[in-house]
């Protein structure tokens, strides 16, 4: 289909950041509205300014892929999940700081904030969801009963119910106070990849490596809305916090917005070369952030958002004539029933320049150890930061990678003699010398704390991996313990009714008259 002429109220690209050296996972917008947060292939967090011309920042600790990213409901912490098994809590400042949590025995997939910031929740390959405490940074408890990998995970809003959903084609959904499962949605036909709340909590969607999309409503418990608009399966998906309008992103490399009231799609989006992994709305609605195997994070500005919602209908009928409506009904719906594409939503291809800014200026940020540690202590006087020579050269492992030569030089002076008449040759001697120093540093100081440090290290990983067993021990013991009990309470019933029984039978034969004949 020809692509049709952009008006003002179609989604339209602002921006495109580029600083990821892979495939990128995951993106949420602070609710400060003004950062985004990107997980990658490569292992990184990238913390990008909205401003103009702003620096971006590159965090390095997860040792493999980042699979989710979220900023926390205040937007003073980003929580990220990775294939490394664990979840890191980042304070995004020059201090590159984060606290590990380890409990996992498996690739973490997701995590996600409570509304209040104070809980975390995770989903995992070890079929579990965990369920954390942000300010004493410590796992709380397991949902145990999905049968295979566990892909999302996500609280609703008001922090009562956690939904989730995996490879064992469930969406499954949880009492947080019971620690129950008190609903299970086994529609999947495919793993089920994403799962969210709209922000109300009336409802839930998912979607499917199957390429559907569905929405249940949890006052009835029923399958409302079903959508096939994708050709490949759906990665991710957003609702817009009108709970109007819900956008995705597919394997076919395409952004879909579906109009939630009306139940039919109206915008195709072209802007990623290769697939959509993660799209994500600002907290507010006017931006949304797409990312995918590109390596291109790209921020989107709304625009139908801005007009009431029915200038907006009006407005897409006068342009795109669509049949009549047969889905209103969906409102109040008095069946489930599949939407498929029509052939009248509006396709927009963004393959347009950037006219904000050129790509930022990367400030390397992170260790691969705790902050707290006595290795990262000594060598503090880093603060993570590193040019791209020496990252790629020298310690490329510890320092992460990227920064330009101008954040380097800035850092390496910090440690010289702060002259400031010398010349180039005599910058670069001073900064070879640096780097010779900080490798010393680094290799010989606190080499026999290094290995110390790590012993203690794995030895918390087998005691949290024996732990989180126990735990699971514990709660089948529990449940056991407490069918022993209502056995042993039904049976002292049974013994007490058999004993009333025949002391009444007793007192009625000593009680009737002897009848002599």
């Amino acid at each position: 289909m020809p692509t049709m002429a952009s008006v003002m109220e179609d989604p339209t690209l602002e921006r495109h950041f580029k600083g990821h050296k892979d495939a990128v996972t995951c993106a949420d917008f602070n609710p400060n509205r003004k950062q985004l947060a990107s997980g990658s292939v490569d292992k990184s967090l990238m913390i990008w300014n909205l401003a103009p011309k702003a620096r971006a920042f590159r965090y390095v600790g997860h040792q493999d892929v980042i699979t989710g990213v979220q900023f926390s409901p205040a937007g003073n912490l980003v929580a990220t999940s990775s294939k490394d098994r664990t979840v890191r809590l980042w304070t995004p400042s020059m201090k590159g700081e984060s606290t590990v949590f380890k409990a996992h025995t498996a690739s973490v997939r997701s995590v996600a904030f409570s509304h209040d910031g104070q809980r975390l929740v995770t989903a995992s390959d070890d079929k579990s969801v965990k369920v954390w405490s942000v300010h004493r940074q410590c796992f709380i408890y397991s949902l145990n009963q999905h049968t295979n990998w566990v892909r999302c995970a996500r609280f609703s809003p008001d922090g009562r119910l956690i939904a989730s959903c995996g490879d064992d084609r469930t969406v499954r959904l949880w009492d947080t106070s019971t620690k129950h499962c008190i609903n299970c949605f086994t529609d999947s036909g495919e793993s089920a990849t994403f799962v969210g709340f709209n922000s109300s909590g009336t409802c839930i969607a998912s979607s499917g490596a199957d390429s559907s999309l569905k929405l249940w409503d949890l006052r009835t418990n029923k399958l409302i809305q079903h959508y096939q608009v994708h050709t490949a399966g759906i990665n991710s998906f957003s609702f817009h916090p009108s709970n109007n309008y819900l956008i995705s992103g597919s394997s076919d490399g395409t952004l879909k917005i579906l109009d939630l009231l009306e139940g039919r799609l109206i915008y195709t989006l072209h802007g990623h070369k290769g697939i959509v992994i993660t799209v994500a709305f600002s907290r507010a609605g006017d931006l949304f952030a797409s990312g995918g195997a590109d390596g291109q994070v790209l921020m989107w500005r709304t625009n139908f958002d801005t007009k009431s919602y029915q200038d907006v209908l009006q407005q897409h009928s006068r342009r795109s004539t669509p049949d009549p409506l047969p889905h209103l009904t969906d409102i109040h719906p008095r069946a489930p029933h599949l939407h498929r594409p029509q052939p009248t939503d509006i396709q927009i291809s963004a393959a347009v320049a950037d006219t904000l800014s050129t790509d930022p200026h990367v400030i390397e940020l992170g260790q691969s150890v705790h902050s707290t540690t006595a290795a990262a202590a000594n060598s503090h006087h880093f603060n993570g930061l590193s040019t791209h020579h020496m990252a790629t050269s020298r310690v490329g492992g510890w320092m992460g990678e990227g920064s330009t030569s101008r954040a380097g030089a800035a850092v390496w002076s910090q440690t010289g003699d702060g002259g400031g008449g010398r010349g180039r040759r005599e910058e670069e001697e001073e900064e070879e010398r640096g780097q010779t120093h900080s490798l010393e540093v680094l290799s010989a100081q606190p080499s026999r704390l290094d290995s110390t440090l790590r012993h203690i290290v794995q030895q918390l990983d087998i005691l949290t991996q024996t732990v989180s067993v126990l735990e699971e021990r514990l709660s089948l013991t529990e449940d056991k313990l407490k069918e022993c009990l209502l056995n042993q309470s039904q049976i002292l019933k049974d013994v007490r009714s058999s004993g009333d029984r025949r002391r009444t039978e007793s007192e009625e034969t000593e009680g009737s008259p002897v009848h002599f004949t």
